[in-house]
């Protein structure tokens, strides 16, 4: 089951611990190198990859010599020396496999906050698109305690909600969920299939990984990670990390907890989209444009012919036809004050009526549901 949802994804977030990519300060070249050959063969099968890597701060921390409980601070220096290390390793273990590396590195706002949530997924996708592998990170020489993810379980599940993923996977010290923790419990059983997460499952987990010495995480943040996805419409997989080819073991049937989403990335969005976006404007559209939307198209520029704000960029607004009925909800690429300076202009003319290059589209359809 859990090879036959890998096959099936079109879109994988892959998490790594700290544990997996460093050990004594130093990256596990040989580790990392099986990874990238499984990264690499499944591009070779046309599915994209992001990777939500953690790392630098232990890879950084020795260079520093902070020590494992450090201050805020600390840990940020060693977060600014490790980080470039981990993306040299990461980049060294692509090569071979002719595939690059993009780092990105994210804070709660770029995937909460409406407009910065567009930017970053704009970025991801470009990457992507080139073939690029997209490296993602949490951005800890800025972040403080009170504003982080703390852990890039969360960051990753954050990741695939924004880039609308089919599956998350989640790389472990355990090769998935038990009724309790196997270490202190050998007649604990695991857990290979749920459809949904319950309060029972959550007192199964128990605390992070401090015999790794390095990490953040543990079972309790994966199973909040997969709660995240899941409303996404994202199955998630927890497998050991810490064997050859960690990728490559999930396709060979090892053992695994999958957590299948009941519904689709699209169907979630679209959801979504229709119950919790209040709009803040509205978009008047003529009658080719309305008949285009019916058909799954973007809404451009070009069909636009009123809008009513002020709203600004990453903004939910209603779509109206010529008779005024609201034919879609969305978030929108533009401010009202530059949909009004290209409204029914061909997208080529956009960039030197506005003194910018911008989105393709008003509202991208990814961004949209017809209602």
């Amino acid at each position: 089951m859990t090879a036959d949802t890998l096959a099936r994804a079109r879109r994988i977030v892959v998490k790594t611990g700290s544990a997996l990519i460093a050990e004594a300060g130093a990256p596990r070249a040989e580790w990392l190198a099986n990874l990238a050959a499984d990264i690499a063969s499944l591009r070779q099968r046309g599915k994209d990859v992001i990777l939500v890597a953690s790392g630098a701060v232990a890879l950084g921390r020795a260079a520093l010599g902070a020590p494992y409980q450090a201050r805020l601070e600390q840990k940020q220096a060693a977060a600014a020396i490790g980080q470039p290390r981990l993306m040299a390793a990461l980049a060294d273990a692509l090569t071979p496999h002719s595939l690059a590396c993009g780092q990105a590195l994210l804070t709660p706002g770029d995937t909460e906050n409406r407009r910065r949530w567009l930017n970053a997924r704009a970025t991801l996708e470009t990457l992507l698109e080139a073939g690029v592998i997209p490296v993602i990170n949490e951005n800890d020489t800025v972040a403080t305690e009170e504003l982080r993810y703390g852990d890039n379980d969360r960051l990753a599940a954050r990741v695939a909600q924004m880039m609308a993923a089919d599956v998350l996977i989640l790389l472990s010290d355990i090769d998935g969920l038990y009724t309790a923790d196997p270490r202190g419990h050998p007649d604990a059983r695991h857990i290979p299939f749920l459809e949904a997460l319950t309060p029972e499952h959550d007192a199964m987990a128990t605390g992070s990984n401090a015999a790794a010495g390095v990490g953040s995480g543990g079972m309790v943040t994966k199973l909040a990670a997969a709660r995240i996805a899941h409303a996404a419409g994202c199955s998630t997989l927890i497998t050991l990390g810490n064997r050859p080819h960690p990728l490559g073991a999930i396709e060979a049937g090892e053992r695994a907890t999958l957590i299948a989403a009941k519904t689709t990335p699209a169907n979630a969005r679209a959801a979504w989209l229709e119950g919790h976006l209040t709009p803040e404007g509205e978009i008047t559209v003529d009658d080719g444009a309305a008949k285009a939307l019916a058909g799954g198209a973007s809404l451009l520029a070009v069909g636009v012919r009123a809008v009513t704000g002020p709203f600004e960029r990453g903004a939910a607004v209603a779509i109206r036809d010529a008779s005024g009925r609201t034919i879609a909800k969305g978030v929108t690429a533009y401010s009202s004050a530059d949909i009004q300076r290209i409204a029914g202009r061909r997208t080529e003319e956009a960039e030197a009526l506005l003194g910018y290059r911008g989105r393709p589209a008003i509202i991208h359809r990814d961004d949209m549901v017809r209602l």
